[in-house]
């Protein structure tokens, strides 16, 4: 059942099609602000992914008992208690990649993709579905912060995943690569308008794939035309 249509649909859109950043514009503020490097992206992605797989689940679990009337409250309230809690569990067991995220894991309450969900998706359907939704919704979001933070840490440092050993642990060491030896740098990409501006090319990059898929598919719908 996990691999049935409507399961693949929902990782789709999560992924690709109804990206939070890409499909939805959402999240822009920690996305451009967080990305200085793939470590923080990572970790900003991973904190956002647990938030929203479980306000995701506990919303459709309690959507029969929440009134209508003061539904959107009590799902930021309900945000608002685990985003608390992830923000504990990081300061305790991540301290130093919780110093360098600092105010930005707060705000994940504010984050509109994750109220947007409650309400459009998780707060009328069954839980597993919910869950996988925000499941989904959470690894497009992180997989866009680690490709953006890697794409400016590579331009303006020449390394890949710096100081993940120090902010999410010794077992993380593996992922640190120095990409261009004796880089001597590109302090744009590390600053906030570098944010904008490699956002701007992943974009396009994105819809130029769209453009360049959505064509191969016609083709193809064409052909099989054409042989009936």
């Amino acid at each position: 059942m996990l691999f049935s249509e409507t399961y693949r649909k929902i990782a789709v859109d999560g992924l690709w099609n109804n990206n939070i950043v890409f499909g939805q514009n959402l999240a822009l503020c920690p996305l451009l602000a967080v990305t200085g490097t793939a470590t923080n992206g990572l970790g900003m992605g991973l904190a956002t992914l647990v938030v929203i797989t479980a306000s995701n689940g506990l919303i459709s679990l309690t959507r029969h008992l929440i009134p209508s009337e003061i539904r959107i409250p009590i799902f930021v309230l309900l945000i608002a208690t685990l985003v608390t809690l992830v923000d504990i569990l990081m300061n305790a067991w991540a301290h130093e990649l919780y110093k360098v995220l600092g105010l930005f894991i707060a705000l994940i309450v504010t984050n509109c993709a994750l109220l947007g969900r409650a309400e459009a998706f998780a707060s009328k359907q069954p839980v597993k579905l919910a869950v996988w939704d925000g499941f989904m919704m959470g690894m497009g979001f992180t997989l866009v912060l680690v490709v953006l933070g890697a794409a400016r840490e590579i331009s303006a440092t020449g390394t890949l995943f710096a100081n993940a050993s120090l902010l999410l642990g010794n077992s993380f060491k593996f992922l640190e690569v120095t990409v261009i030896p004796h880089y001597s740098g590109f302090l744009l990409m590390a600053l906030p308008p570098g944010g904008f501006i490699m956002l701007a090319f992943i974009i396009v990059a994105k819809r130029l794939l769209d453009q360049k898929l959505a064509r191969k598919k016609g083709l193809l719908t064409e052909n099989l035309a054409l042989a009936d």
